[in-house]
């Protein structure tokens, strides 16, 4: 047809199916995860953190696993990270510029002190989005608001990042979109270097440019995953099969078929569990095995000492 333009899409790199196959499987090798991602990149370690993320796998154990010195953004939203994890990656990631912490029920304000503590680049935040998340919120503030050395300069905006003695040193954008009024009083008040919730310009926020991780609307690990097809690595739930309605209504099933019905979805639905578990038994049975056994020993000695003659003839 004339005047219909049809758009290529852009096939996917080797890398990025691989990364779905590995976010598919993750978690059959988190209790490995630590050995196994120690010679990856830092882009391929942020990219298995943000799939665990998605589906929500993600915990301290796979952040700290997953953590690199030179990440700059941090996106643990709706995670199951606690302040130890937190605390454990602000230790390794010294350069976090962007943290999400946002709807995470683990992290208090202890971890945000550790956060603050160790990342003095730290320029966006994001917090909030659930009750305990707000309440870790409020009781941050203390944390976050800069005290200073010296009180020489006429704004804050004048201040340099040395003369920030405690405190959130570089915090510029505090993204909580539901903040309460006295919490967005006193932080105008008493800290306006740190803006609440910035908008969207093409003229920025007092001559200052926006950064994209400081707008709540986009994931902060979105453009990390981007070239990456969530169905290489999404899981297929079980979904029961309609029954047709021209065979038995649901008032009419007996109670032996709706036991039946219950069973089966919920042996469907643990299936994938089961599998996992019997895997991951079985490695631990063979470590042991190798460990205890006598006879096992013997032979792992016997098959180095046989490739080290190989090795000198």
């Amino acid at each position: 047809m004339i005047g219909v333009c049809f758009e290529r899409t852009k096939p996917p790199s080797l890398v990025s199916l691989c990364l779905g196959v590995v976010g598919r499987h993750l978690d059959d090798i988190t209790e490995d995860l630590s050995e196994i991602a120690v010679n990856f990149p830092a882009d391929i370690k942020i990219s298995l953190a943000a799939i665990a993320r998605r589906r929500k796998l993600l915990n301290d154990d796979i952040i700290i696993s997953l953590a690199d010195s030179s990440w700059e953004i941090l996106d643990l939203s709706r995670s199951d990270v606690s302040d130890f994890g937190l605390a454990k990656v602000a230790e390794m990631c010294k350069s976090l510029r962007a943290v999400d912490i946002s709807k995470c029920n683990k992290i208090t304000a202890n971890g945000v002190s550790e956060l603050v503590q160790h990342c003095h680049s730290l320029e966006t935040l994001r917090c909030g989005g659930c009750p305990w998340s707000e309440s870790t919120a409020r009781r941050c503030l203390g944390i976050l608001k800069p005290k200073l050395n010296a009180v020489e300069g006429d704004s804050w905006e004048e201040l340099d990042t040395m003369e920030i003695g405690h405190g959130a040193q570089a915090l510029r954008w505090l993204v909580w979109p539901k903040i309460d009024k006295d919490s967005l009083e006193m932080l105008s008040t008493e800290c306006p270097r740190i803006i609440v919730n910035p908008k969207p310009s093409l003229f920025g926020f007092r001559g200052t440019e926006v950064p994209k991780e400081a707008f709540s609307d986009i994931a902060l690990d979105d453009p990390i995953v981007k070239d990456i097809d969530p169905k290489t690595w999404s899981i297929c739930r079980y979904t029961p099969k309609a029954i047709s309605q021209t065979l038995l209504s649901p008032s009419e099933l007996s109670i032996a078929a709706k036991f039946r019905l219950a069973f089966e979805e919920r042996d469907t639905r643990l299936a994938s569990k089961r599998a996992k578990n019997a895997r991951q038994h079985q490695r631990r049975a063979e470590r042991e095995w190798m460990m205890t056994n006598t006879r096992a020993k013997a032979f792992a000695l016997a098959s180095q000492a046989t490739k080290s003659l190989h090795g000198r003839s």
